[in-house]
């Protein structure tokens, strides 16, 4: 029995040993996908830089055409501000307002049910009263005139 004991736990050890090596080369592998799509989107998103960058410097020669250079440089500042709060402003999740006047700056709790934060949980029903607590004893119960 001891002798069937050691097989079993042999066989545990390599069967353990060749899980760990399948699954560490598949971690290898999708780490290395990822990596070179970061490596993509972040070349990407610096060559977008530098073009915003060359665009905000023409609109601003443009406006200097007729213009102080300080005023086109300031109007092109006021441009770029006013399209950063707007793009902000789009890559926020949009709430639905309601009527309802206790809504609070027009922003309205999701619905019953709905999920929470994007989480996929729900939110439970808010019951309309507070539970009722049992009394234990009367006036002369346990906790009272301690």
């Amino acid at each position: 029995m001891d002798h069937l004991e050691h097989l079993d736990k042999h066989l545990v050890d390599e069967l353990a040993q060749v899980a760990r090596e399948t699954i560490r080369e598949e971690v290898r592998e999708q780490t290395r996908k990822q990596r070179r799509t970061a490596v993509l989107y972040a070349s990407s998103g610096a060559l977008a830089l530098y073009a915003g960058a060359a665009v905000s410097l023409a609109v601003g020669l443009a406006f200097a055409l007729v213009l102080p250079d300080w005023a086109a440089a300031l109007i092109t500042a006021a441009i770029l501000g006013v399209l950063a709060y707007v793009l902000r402003g789009a890559a926020r999740p949009h709430r639905r307002t309601s009527g309802h006047p206790d809504a609070g700056a027009g922003l309205a709790a999701p619905p019953v049910g709905t999920p929470a934060g994007g989480l996929g949980m729900s939110v439970p029903p808010m019951p309309s009263t507070p539970p009722e607590v049992p009394r234990q004893g009367g006036p002369d119960g346990p906790h009272h005139g301690a």
